[in-house]
């Protein structure tokens, strides 16, 4: 795999209908601020032909919707990498994504009301120890690769909470940072066996928040954290961090530290972004740990309809409105200078 540094965007995509948006979007505003890498999390948001009833969304992309995105991507100079929610994620609050709908024996937290909200649940998992839930897995993570052939595939597995829960028979009492390194190793076999292919994955859980001073989300708080040491160190770590901190941000330099390549990932604010960008390149500088800098990443967390591309649109040709997405349209296009 080459090593050359990487500027990636992350957005929120599953819908067919917005693929003319997003490639207007890749057109006009990635190529030229020198985006090489776009993560596109797909999720659920595909038609699986190997487990149909895994669906989510009218609207889902196709093997065909893929193949098309990702050789226009290629023409560009830009890599489409998919991004599949790992262990947490499945759902939202109490509701079930389309795997724990289909397969709600998969639930590590099964006795949770469907209405449930926070702070009773945040988003369920799946068992890592159920005796069926990897091959299920694995089908559709395959057919994402087939349709994409990318590159990287990224697993997700960030704010990973129900884990070891009390009522998982398989999990119960089990040492969370053990589970959590065993679905880590899961994911990353399915995808590189018998592939030329890279794992990414967010960081947050790999993080100690009472060592760093980090909250609950940036970090793990509950010990996730200790599954650092029993991961491949081929996999590419995104450090995500949106808020400012005076203390700075010591974490990428903590994961180059433990052998892994690094993004570190901010959001919309640019001050947040230029130190944390310019801290993890000192670091790596200073550390002798160059290699280690995977590159940059600017995530984005916004409902990406056709209202928020056409404004975007509206950036480009010069249009002002300070809001979050304008915040975040003038991060990207400075991205560089971080």
């Amino acid at each position: 795999m080459s090593t050359q540094q990487t500027t990636a965007f992350h957005l929120r995509f599953g819908n067919k209908e917005r693929i003319p948006h997003l490639k207007k979007l890749m057109r006009t505003v990635l190529e030229p601020n020198g985006f090489n890498m776009i993560v596109l999390e797909i999720d659920k948001n595909f038609i699986f032909k190997s487990h149909p009833e895994v669906h989510e969304g009218d609207h889902s992309l196709t093997k065909e919707d893929a193949q098309d995105l990702q050789a226009y991507a290629r023409e560009l100079g830009i890599e489409i990498v998919p991004l599949f929610q790992a262990l947490g994620h499945q759902g939202w609050g109490g509701s079930r994504s389309a795997l724990l709908r289909a397969y709600p024996e998969f639930d590590e937290t099964p006795d949770v009301p469907l209405d449930a909200e926070w702070p009773e649940i945040f988003c369920r998992s799946w068992c890592p120890l159920h005796p069926e839930v990897n091959d299920v897995v694995a089908d559709l993570i395959n057919e994402l690769i087939e349709a994409f052939t990318p590159r990287y595939f990224h697993i997700g597995m960030d704010e990973v909470y129900e884990i070891a829960s009390d009522q998982c028979d398989r999990c119960r009492g089990k040492d969370r940072a053990e589970l959590f390194a065993k679905a880590v190793n899961d994911m990353h076999a399915i995808i590189t066996k018998d592939r030329d292919l890279e794992v990414m994955m967010w960081g947050d859980r790999l993080l100690d928040a009472e060592k760093f001073g980090y909250d609950n989300w940036e970090a793990d708080t509950f010990g996730t954290h200790r599954a650092i040491h029993d991961l491949p160190k081929d996999i590419i770590v995104l450090d995500w961090h949106y808020d400012e901190r005076d203390k700075g941000y010591p974490t990428p330099h903590y994961l180059m530290e433990h052998g892994f390549r690094v993004m570190p990932a901010c959001w919309y604010k640019e001050n947040v972004a230029e130190q944390l960008f310019g801290e993890a390149q000192r670091d790596a500088k200073e550390h002798n740990l160059e290699d280690h800098f995977f590159g940059k990443i600017v995530t984005s967390w916004h409902h990406w309809d056709e209202e928020a591309y056409d404004t975007f649109a509206g950036f480009v040709k010069g249009e002002e409105e300070v809001t979050e997405l304008y915040r975040l349209y003038q991060t990207m296009k400075n991205v560089h200078e971080y």
